[in-house]
């Protein structure tokens, strides 16, 4: 074997050995057979190793902490001319270096710096491609790069992940590949996943002693979104949608794939591919704190990207437009919605949604004529409110570039984009195109009925959030999402990146008095429970899912919800454990904010405060009423002084939450 050593902290490209960096394995006495070559590399801190085998398969192995916790698993690249790139290639060169860079965020989301630690190993092979891997502190990543004139037709890719024990994991599994990626995670043993059931990423491994693996995927260009399968056995392995050769519309908004080619890719022939990416964490805190796939994501794309400004949203669809106390009809008309701009302006929430029913859903030119759409944005400028349009995507697909041309003409500030469902190359394809297109006329987007976040937004940073979970619109027709789901969330699917989940529900129940009502929704969980959100889940686009006329009954509560940042400077953890708690402390500027969540357990939790600078500090406290497992709308409001260091224990109602915001 040979392993990388870094002699230095620069970016560095030599030899692995002492000699030449060309090299290859060679044929032994064993039948023909390649003899395998072994190369390493390591963390910068040391307690990651990364293993790469070349021989007659080409495969990846882990350790962690000296413990091996994935197994040598076999990758390849097949093309539609039956060329196997991987099994029998030989090594015609390697390149190393290490790399600390700091990188600043166009919109950041945990931190406003983010430091980029890692070891890279790039292996050249004969056959005219390269594999790239690279180990970080958080965890490891690696890619396919081909070299090949004009393009080429991927058949498939060999991406498996072979894990050294029948572990138990968190598997959102999917019913089709037509979906919106809005799944609960079954807890099961790697042994039990039924054959043929697949989930969409990222899945989170639990590996024993305290170490998870989390799978997904960054840097999602010109290629489909992957799955990750069972197999029976200890090994997950990736299926990808196919090619679509045949679309069939349903209804005004869904385009099936009715016939898929036997391939999943046309690309260029000369490119890199997406990473495939392994957060391994020594903690469940850490979880929490990766940026991992942000950080193999490819670089902004926007020139002069100052325009774009994250915020908060009044949104409209979740609470049915019920407002109340007004002396006009509420519903899909002007009156109404300049009612909601006044409110937001009122409590400086940055936009309003127009969701479904402005326009016709098959006709962006068609505004409902109940809604004065010129007098609304004119309304909105004066009272520095923006506005965003809900549209169907295969709408403003058909009439793209006069909708948006008309959209910034206006002064619409973003669209919201909805029902894609799918991640076939085509698809991921359109949602760079939406992104370029709605950046070149300064429009923000929020993509829905959507896959997981894998990359997008730090080349285009204008897309400030998007779907890809089962959020708090679920509550209208179905018990989900519980209290146990919000807070498996964020060690899972908020890897992956921003989640518009939807939070602030003021009509809050327990399980025993919960009843789905779709256009007068609550939600699962203690008032507590939805202010603590505005914390622990990150959303640069952030709505604000309930009505006006609840949230002017409940001052305190909005107050509070309108002064929670968006974007953040720093995170701490300050408890977590997936499933079923987590705390947060994030900073933005020299105001603290700090979220708690738990399960449907009742618990305690001691937070600890010394990430405060010294000094003595005022705290707003809200916190689950001594009634809130009985009435989940039961909560305090308490203000007092805090001293960093300081230790308070606090209490969880089930299904409860805890929220400060602390000062100077």
């Amino acid at each position: 074997m040979k392993t990388i050593v870094f002699a230095t902290c620069l970016t560095l490209a030599l030899p692995l050995t002492g000699g030449s960096a060309e090299s290859g394995p060679v044929r032994g006495d064993n039948g023909g057979r390649l003899a395998p070559e072994t190369w390493s590399v390591i963390s910068p801190d040391g307690r990651i190793e990364v293993s790469v085998e070349a021989g007659d398969e080409l495969t990846l192995a882990i350790s962690f902490e000296g413990r091996r916790i994935v197994a040598p698993s076999p990758l390849s690249l097949t093309l539609s001319d039956g060329t196997a790139l991987g099994p029998g290639a030989r090594i015609r060169r390697t390149d190393t270096r290490e790399v600390r860079q700091t990188l600043t965020p166009v919109v950041p989301e945990k931190f406003a710096r983010i430091e980029d630690v890692y070891r890279e190993l790039v292996l050249q092979f004969r056959e005219g491609f390269s594999l790239e891997v690279r180990a970080a502190d958080d965890g490891v990543a690696w890619r396919f790069g081909t070299e090949r004139r004009g393009e080429m037709t991927v058949k498939n890719e060999e991406f498996t992940v072979a894990f050294t024990g029948d572990h138990e994991l968190w598997f959102p599994a999917e019913e089709s590949l037509l979906t919106h990626q809005e799944r609960t995670y079954e807890r099961l043993h790697l042994s039990e996943i039924p054959s043929g059931t697949f989930a969409s990423i990222p899945v989170l491994v639990d590996v024993g002693q305290g170490v998870k693996v989390a799978v997904t995927e960054s840097d999602l260009r010109d290629y489909p979104g992957a799955y990750l399968a069972g197999t029976g056995a200890n090994m997950l392995r990736a299926i990808f949608p196919p090619y679509p050769l045949e679309e069939r519309q349903v209804r005004d908004r869904t385009v099936r794939v009715e016939r898929g080619a036997d391939y999943i890719a046309r690309t260029t022939g000369e490119r890199s591919f997406p990473w495939r990416v392994l957060v391994i964490t020594g903690s469940d805190a850490d979880l929490l704190t990766s940026t991992l796939v942000w950080r193999l994501a490819p670089e902004c794309r926007i020139a002069d990207p100052g325009w774009i400004r994250p915020g908060k949203v009044a949104w409209d669809w979740w609470n049915a437009l019920n407002i109340r106390g007004v002396d006009f009809e509420a519903g899909l008309n002007t009156a109404t919605y300049r009612h909601y701009i006044d409110f937001a302006a009122e409590h400086g929430i940055e936009y309003v949604i127009l969701d479904e029913g402005w326009s016709r859903t098959t006709d962006l030119f068609a505004v409902n004529p109940d809604i004065d759409l010129d007098a609304l944005l004119a309304h909105a400028r004066d009272r520095g409110v923006g506005l965003i349009l809900w549209v169907v995507w295969k709408t403003l697909d058909d009439q793209l570039e006069a909708a948006l041309d008309d959209f910034a003409a206006r002064g619409v500030a973003g669209i919201k984009v909805d029902f894609m469902q799918r991640d076939d190359q085509p698809m991921v394809n359109w949602y760079w195109t939406i992104a370029e297109a709605a950046a070149a006329r300064h429009l923000l987007v929020d993509f829905h009925g959507a896959y997981k976040p894998a990359g997008l937004r730090r080349a285009w940073p204008n897309v400030l959030t998007r779907e890809g979970v089962m959020g708090l619109e679920h509550v209208k027709w179905s018990e989900n999402p519980t209290p146990e789901h919000d807070v498996t969330l964020p060690f899972i699917r908020m890897l992956a990146g921003p989640m518009d989940y939807t939070p602030g529900a003021m009509a809050n129940a327990n399980p025993a008095n919960f009843h789905p009502v779709f256009t007068r929704p609550m939600s699962l969980g203690t008032r507590c429970h939805q202010l603590a959100m505005y914390v622990v889940f990150e959303s640069p686009l952030q709505m604000l899912c309930d009505s006006p006329s609840r949230y002017e009954r409940e001052p305190e509560c909005l107050a509070f919800i309108a002064g929670v940042p968006t974007v953040w400077d720093e995170t701490r953890v300050l408890a977590a454990r997936v499933s079923d708690y987590a705390a947060l402390a994030r900073r933005r500027g020299e105001a603290w904010f700090v979220g708690a969540i738990t399960d449907g357990e009742a618990r305690e939790l001691e937070l600890d405060f010394s990430f405060l600078p010294a000094g003595e500090y005022g705290i707003e406290i809200f916190a689950d009423g001594l009634n809130a497992e009985r009435n989940a709308v039961d909560f305090s409001r308490n203000l007092r002084r805090i001293r960093s260091g300081e230790r308070l224990t606090i209490r969880l109602a089930p299904g409860g939450g805890w929220a400060a915001r602390i000062t100077p």
